[in-house]
């Protein structure tokens, strides 16, 4: 059998946004209509729920047959049991209607979800106030599809920070992934020069002091830092990403 709650304490209750309307009278006992049932896995058995104020139990099976059945109203999508009630507050936690039409307010873990969820919000603005222009660049392509040739950097960082702010786990995940900081790699090897574009952005090649050679060409319709990126995690290419690196840090 289900675990007693701590009833010495004043617990609310609200409904949940599926649930309507704001006054909202809950199924208090075990009918075709609406089955009240707990399952009791000691015994194995389905057990019907019923709130009645004079019993002292939230089973039907274990009141008298001297019941005051009385109705459980949601006022404005809230309901307040005092600890004076223990019984109701053991009815509702076994209700099988508890998570689904309401729940009960936790004030205490609700504070500390708000927090974490700050927190995550926080970490994702800091990271998006210290992208490089690359990686804004970058995230822009991956997030919004953004031609960046055509947009201010000032409009590349208030998109990435109006994301971040709305959306910062899934931000946190994007900057993360090892394929955009390879990107961004890549993006800082022909702005330094390291690479460099021929024949109209169709082929890439080499251009440091030991090795002006052509790395690849571009595929008609493919992006060219994409192609760059990919051949620099073959491997062919991971000695061309340890030389290109050694290049930056020299």
């Amino acid at each position: 059998m289900k675990k007693n709650i701590n009833t010495n304490i004043e617990r609310r209750y609200r409904l949940t946004a599926h649930a309507a309307p704001l006054t909202y009278i809950l199924p208090t006992r075990h009918t075709r209509r609406s089955a009240l049932l707990y399952f009791d896995e000691e015994n194995n058995t389905n057990r019907a729920l019923r709130y009645a104020s004079n019993q002292k139990s939230p089973f039907e099976d274990e009141q008298d047959g001297n019941v005051i059945i009385e109705p459980v109203i949601f006022e404005d999508g809230f309901l307040t049991v005092k600890s004076t009630n223990p019984i109701l507050q053991q009815f509702l936690d076994l209700h099988p209607q508890k998570g689904v039409v309401f729940e009960e307010i936790n004030e205490e873990k609700e504070a500390k979800e708000s927090v974490d969820r700050l927190n995550v919000e926080v970490d994702a603005l800091l990271k998006a106030s210290d992208l490089s222009i690359a990686e804004l660049e970058m995230v822009n392509k991956i997030l919004f599809g953004t031609n960046v040739d055509r947009v201010s950097t000032a409009e590349l960082k208030r998109d990435v920070l109006i994301y971040a702010r709305r959306e910062p786990s899934h931000f946190l995940e994007v900057i993360s992934d090892p394929q955009l900081t390879l990107n961004s790699k890549v993006s800082t090897f022909f702005e330094k020069g390291l690479l460099k574009f021929r024949n109209n952005r169709k082929d890439v090649f080499y251009n440091t002091s030991s090795n002006r050679k052509k790395m690849l060409t571009v595929p008609f319709g493919e992006e060219p830092f994409y192609m760059v990126s990919s051949f620099l995690q073959s491997e062919d290419g991971i000695e061309a990403l340890k030389m290109l690196e050694s290049n930056i840090e020299e």
